[in-house]
């Protein structure tokens, strides 16, 4: 194992890392005695209004509806040839549907690409999805920096 040390990342390299869009992994906040739902997640990433945009299924009854209004944070994670590199936002969710046509929130989704991941037991066209912004109270980056033995 070799020893490294970790930096914060620019914000051209996480803008890099962050591209368009990826996937990640996105956690809600529960209450002091319960453990956060976390789940994989597609997201797109508009670095003009730096903000992540993630379209969630949202069955009635599941418990991902429930949680959708609490604090989240959502990490990303990539390996690349100089190291890890990976970016946490922290904030809450906004429907996009509550957003009026001018709106930033909603012209920030012209610029993303969101990928379709297939996680699901039901074919996706059988599911009902919900767009939301996470526009971060704190995005931070860090990179892995190899030191020399």
């Amino acid at each position: 194992m070799r020893d490294s040390r970790r930096l914060q990342l620019s914000e051209s390299e996480r803008n890099e890392l962050l591209d368009r869009g990826g996937t990640g992994v996105i956690s809600f906040g529960a209450d002091a005695d319960t453990v956060p739902a976390s789940i994989p997640v597609s997201y797109g990433y508009n670095p003009d209004v730096e903000a992540f945009y993630f379209r969630l299924s949202l069955p009635s009854g599941s418990r991902k509806a429930d949680l959708v209004d609490r604090p989240v944070s959502f990490v990303t994670y990539r390996e690349t040839d100089d190291g890890w590199r990976s970016v946490i936002a922290t904030g809450r969710l906004e429907a996009v549907e509550n957003a009026s046509y001018d709106s930033t929130t909603v012209q920030g989704m012209w610029g993303i690409e969101i990928p379709e991941v297939d996680v699901f037991e039901t074919p996706r066209e059988g599911l009902e999805f919900r767009d939301f912004q996470l526009d971060p109270e704190t995005l931070s980056g860090r990179k892995e920096v190899p030191t020399e033995p």
